[in-house]
């Protein structure tokens, strides 16, 4: 016989060669035996490194990822076989990713703040966010250090700063190759110590396989971007593709980054928040994101309730929003801004040859900052704030920068709910009048034909509560002693929170207009008159990007909202200069890309309609307006540009209270502001919201 063969037969006789899984261990693994791993997510962080908030240059102890970093070295002390990930939006949603990838990008030599700490940090692996997209492919490219290989984006030679761990994107590929543009999957090989069944330890390797998913919309969002250049395939598709040929490659763990929330209707490849469809594929966990969400439900002390999208799913939807599952997977999503940190701590068994996960061993925690007593914010890393130190102080001197104006009252969207628009208005203003500036100038013949078309605009309050009692716009009034010389560079952020959103047009007919009003009027909770306990005005701020507010010059546009109605049914008395908006009357809508496009599923708005593709960003419009007026006047007034409220509540006397959740201590404001509906302050609910009288009789 070979010699080689007799060697290989006495091997396997000793149990030291296999198949599967046994291949990768060396000596067979006893059946029974069982390892516990946690699998840790960061998701959203949005740039949000340090505890600060540069629009209001103030420090924030409830955001960051100096103290995200914080709970992941906690997590890996109680669980020292572990994983760290990221679920994407990582590097756009603060002024500190602006400057370094806008106002002044970093070389090829530098790495993103962000990932520097990340690196710090030693994340084990990411994916992608649609916001990734943001700042074009060939700074992503060089930031990645990846080549796309897409005709027309070529990335620096040499190496570029980057992430120091794997990235992965399942279902983005190239136009021209119709392949990935990143690794679509990568199999991370660990060695962590298991439990034999007789209680002794053994250090078994596993292969750790990770793949990532964007929303389809980013062909709609980053148009200006992506046209052309990269396909999106659906994500269960993608993942029936991959998820086989990661299992053939010695995949014991697969694990789907996915950046979607959870919408558990009827598949389509299109979904934006297709992560629940991912159930199906055969994956391990789930870990998600995107829509700045908490789940499951914080098990913290105090924890804030669960939110309303999820506690509206149907019984047959199998989501678990209280333990962590979804179709029986573990599911983590840890909100955003760094503020909580996922924890999928999974035991597994050796059976049948492979790794399988024990369900009713495994749990799910969304941890937060407060997790330790229910009310004290975890300290910082102090490791993090030296690795950015220069960074940090370049994006605060970056902010303060002056504009040439300021304001005589104090903008805010503390009660924008509620109908105050000193933070909106200044911004329809802005985009209405480069819009009909644009028409008037315009040599184009259909666009100049547009001219007697009324030009209304539309904005959401961005910033309004989606991320926590300190996520609201407040632009102070005049000079202060933050800022000595009136309105900043960080304002106009601060008023429009998203620079990647460029101006755009839509042409539409009255019956458009009406549906978006409803679309948008779909914020509210349906209020019973008759309910005498207590009723929330707007029982979710997740979707409050998609609450636009319409305007016209001389508030010649006016209509009401019903919030007793049901969603779809609310808007009454639409008038244009006091004339009844018929179906077919024609108006011109000044708005951003991801609107005009198809974002937030407005009625008939999805990029037909669309009539000026602006190459000027919504924020730069709102920042060269301010400049405008400061150098026609040197102020903007709030009788002048905030005060212009287009819409009011249809009265109603209800038997119970209704409350509006917003920051606490502003009561006083809501009234100089003219919101009479305000009446009183409340106690904080567990998220530090306080919650605030309506009285929608009045």
């Amino acid at each position: 016989m070979n010699k080689n063969l007799v060697i290989l037969a006495a091997m396997s006789a000793a149990g030291l060669v296999g198949c599967g899984a046994d291949n990768a261990q060396g000596p067979a693994i006893p059946e029974g035996t069982t390892v516990t791993l946690a699998l840790l997510e960061t998701t959203d962080i949005h740039a949000n490194v340090m505890s600060y908030n540069y629009y209001s240059l103030a420090e924030d102890t409830s955001l960051g990822l100096e103290r995200t970093a914080a709970l992941v070295k906690a997590a890996r002390a109680e669980n020292p076989n572990n994983v760290l990930l990221d679920d994407g939006d990582t590097i756009q949603g603060t002024l500190l990713g602006d400057l370094q990838a806008v106002t002044k990008p970093i070389p090829c030599s530098e790495t993103m703040a962000v990932h520097k700490v990340m690196n710090a940090m030693k994340f084990d692996g990411g994916g992608f966010g649609n916001h990734e997209f943001n700042y074009g492919l060939p700074l992503l490219s060089q930031i990645t250090n990846t080549d796309f290989g897409i005709p027309g984006v070529s990335k620096p030679s040499g190496t570029c700063g980057a992430p120091a761990f794997p990235l992965v994107l399942t279902n983005v590929t190239g136009v021209a190759s119709g392949k990935p543009i990143v690794q679509p999957y990568t199999l991370l090989p660990r060695t962590f110590s298991a439990a034999l069944p007789d209680g002794n330890k053994l250090d078994v390797k596993l292969n750790i396989g990770i793949m990532s998913f964007v929303p389809p919309q980013i062909l709609e969002w980053d148009q200006k971007n992506l046209a052309g250049k990269v396909a999106i395939t659906g994500v269960q598709e993608a993942a029936k593709q991959y998820v086989p040929e990661m299992r053939s490659k010695g995949a014991d763990l697969v694990v789907a980054l996915s950046h979607g929330g959870l919408d558990p209707s009827s598949y389509s490849p299109k979904m934006e928040n297709g992560s629940y469809h991912l159930t199906s594929t055969g994956i391990d966990a789930l870990l998600i994101g995107h829509s700045h969400l908490i789940f499951p439900k914080g098990k913290e002390t105090g924890a804030a309730a669960l939110d309303p999208s999820f506690a509206a799913f149907p019984a047959s939807a199998r989501i678990d929003a209280v333990n962590g599952f979804v179709n029986g997977v573990p599911t983590v999503m840890a909100q955003s801004w760094g503020r909580r940190l996922g924890i999928i701590k999974l035991t597994l068994a050796y059976t049948g040859g492979k790794w399988v996960v024990q369900p009713a061993k495994t749990t799910v925690e969304s941890r937060g900052f407060k997790y330790t007593d229910g009310a004290t914010n975890i300290a910082a890393d102090s490791s993090v704030a030296p690795l950015v130190a220069s960074e940090h102080a370049a994006t605060i001197a970056y902010a303060r920068q002056p504009l040439g104006v300021s304001t005589d009252f104090e903008m805010s969207s503390y009660f924008a709910l509620a109908g105050d628009v000193s933070a909106i208005q200044l911004v329809n203003q802005a985009q209405l009048a480069y819009v009909k500036n644009f028409i008037a100038t315009s040599t184009d013949a259909t666009i100049a034909s547009y001219k007697n078309i009324p030009v209304i605009s539309c904005s959401a309050p961005f910033k309004a509560g989606r991320n926590g009692a300190s996520d609201f716009t407040d632009v102070a009034p005049g000079a202060s002693t933050a800022a000595p010389v009136g309105l900043q560079v960080r304002n106009p952020g601060d008023l429009y929170l998203y620079s990647n959103n460029n101006l755009q047009a839509v042409k539409i007919k009255g019956s458009d207009l009406k549906a978006w009003l409803e679309t948008a009027a779909k914020q509210f909770g349906q209020i019973d008159p008759a309910k005498t306990s207590e009723q929330d005005l707007v029982p979710s701020y997740g979707t409050i990007y998609n609450y636009d507010v319409f305007y016209a010059e001389d508030n010649a546009l006016t209509y009401q909202i019903d919030v007793t109605k049901p969603a779809g049914s609310r808007i009454v008395n639409l008038s244009y200069k006091g004339k009844a908006v018929a179906d077919g009357d024609d108006f011109i809508v000044a708005t951003n890309d991801y609107r005009a496009g198809g974002g937030g599923a407005v009625p008939g708005i999805d990029g037909s309609k669309t009539i000026i593709k602006s190459p000027d960003a919504n924020q730069t419009v709102v920042s060269n307006y301010l400049s405008a007026q400061g150098a026609a006047s040197g102020k903007v007034t709030l009788a002048s540009n905030g005060s212009a409220r287009s819409w009011s509540f249809v009265k109603v006397a209800t038997a119970g209270p209704v409350i509006l959740r917003s920051a606490p201590g502003h009561l006083a404001l809501a009234r100089s502001s003219g919101i009479t509906a305000v009446t009183a302050e409340g106690g904080l609910d567990a998220s530090g919201f306080a919650k605030y009288t309506i009285d929608l009789s009045k």
